[in-house]
């Protein structure tokens, strides 16, 4: 009895924190890290409720040899820390498409899919900016030939404009 008792208080207790918290209901800006050799990411949150939100990030990169874009949706799960640092945690996937000219005149071209998670910390300014750091582990449903169907990790510093 005591067990469930206890239980109880700390779901509850969970519950008046995670909806205490307050998360912007737009951010944009960008998101800089690996990437996959796709380049930074321009980076939308829009929140659908209190403490979740939906992330839609648009990577490309454009080069005399390889060009090629990303994109990838996740929905989050925020939860508080402390005063201002949330963590936060989600699900999601996408799609990408690169060509790559070698140098042996051949094209090397694969479109692939994605599944994806999302971890991470951010801060929350008293201007209405935010910044996070997250870890953003990918499986890839591509061409064998053209190393897309494998894990990636990507880590990631991102800087939006909260409006």
């Amino acid at each position: 009895m005591k067990k469930l008792l206890l239980l109880s208080v700390a779901i509850l207790g969970f519950t008046f924190v995670s909806s205490a918290q307050s998360i912007s209901d737009n951010a944009i800006g960008l998101r800089l890290g690996d990437s996959d050799a796709f380049g930074a990411e321009i980076s939308y949150q829009r929140a659908l409720g209190d403490n979740n939100r939906l992330e839609i990030d648009f990577g490309w990169r454009n080069a005399s040899t390889y060009d090629g874009f990303k994109l990838a949706g996740l929905y989050q799960w925020v939860f508080p820390l402390d005063g201002s640092f949330h963590w936060y945690v989600g699900a999601g996937g996408g799609l990408g498409s690169y060509s790559n000219d070698l140098s042996n005149n051949r094209n090397e071209t694969d479109t692939f899919l994605f599944a994806a998670g999302d971890i991470g910390i951010e801060y929350n300014f008293e201007i209405p900016l935010l910044i996070s750091l997250d870890a953003r582990p990918e499986i890839g449903f591509g061409d064998d030939a053209y190393d897309n169907d494998d894990l990636d990790f990507d880590i990631a510093l991102s800087v939006r404009y909260q409006f």
